[in-house]
């Protein structure tokens, strides 16, 4: 039996650092939602295509 790559393991989630936002302006707050909103979004895109691999492949087996 042959080892498995370690690059198609799945990963373990990185827990976010939690910045302090002591001396950041209101312009670096604004930027900083702006990316995490970004990664929301790119987090959700993930989770509809999963959604839709799932869904063809339920319609796939799907007894008539």
């Amino acid at each position: 039996m042959t080892e498995p790559d370690a690059d198609n393991l799945p990963r373990r989630r990185q827990v976010l650092e939690k910045p302090r936002f002591d001396g950041w302006d209101v312009a670096q707050l604004e930027d900083y939602i702006a990316e995490l909103r970004a990664e929301i979004a790119r987090a959700e895109a993930g989770i509809a295509a999963r959604q839709g691999h799932r869904a063809a492949a339920e319609a796939f087996f799907r007894k008539p």
